[in-house]
């Protein structure tokens, strides 16, 4: 159920070609003395398709209103991400809560093999071949949350090279 936001260039959107992706909307009441009083919560994610990506929770008596809080706070909290050719550079494995999401690299042509909020995150993030499978709770809030905090962690080839010969370097120093 991930609704995409459509960029209206004639209303002066100056979302900058950001892409928007609403992932869940939720309805609440609350019971009050006089009957239940109604609102919604909306989780977004943006990104720019290049390796930037964030997500936000609005919450507001009217669904609009909550999909635009969320928008804000998700380009507040926009983070970016190392990709290698429209995929990932390695497995990934991230947990939130009782939710565990795994991301595998694809081969180009395979598509975004994911469940609609892990898909909304790699649509945004600019994943174009990726394989993915969530275990545990499948609450989108949670899921959306793991697959960034997977994202946040991949890690460059490069960097991770680097980073072995310094340690190899230091051992060798030491002996």
């Amino acid at each position: 159920m991930v609704r995409e936001r459509g960029n209206n260039e004639d209303q002066g959107d100056d979302s900058g070609g950001l892409i928007e992706k609403v992932v869940f909307i939720n309805r609440v009441a609350t019971v009050v003395k006089g009957g239940r009083r109604f609102s919604f919560t909306a989780v977004i994610v943006v990104g720019d398709g290049e390796g930037n990506v964030g997500f936000g929770m609005g919450r507001a008596n009217e669904v609009p209103d909550a999909i635009r809080k969320g928008g804000v706070i998700a380009k507040r909290e926009m983070e970016s991400i190392s990709l290698k050719a429209g995929t990932l550079s390695h497995e990934l494995d991230a947990t939130f809560k009782s939710s565990r999401v795994v991301m595998l690299p694809a081969a180009p042509g395979t598509g975004i093999i994911a469940g609609a909020a892990v898909r909304a995150v790699m649509e945004c993030a600019g994943v174009t071949d990726v394989l993915t499978k969530i275990y545990g709770s499948t609450n989108p809030i949670n899921v959306v949350t793991a697959t960034i905090k997977g994202l946040q962690s991949l890690r460059n080839p490069e960097e991770v090279r680097a980073m072995r010969l310094e340690l190899a370097r230091a051992a060798s120093d030491s002996e």
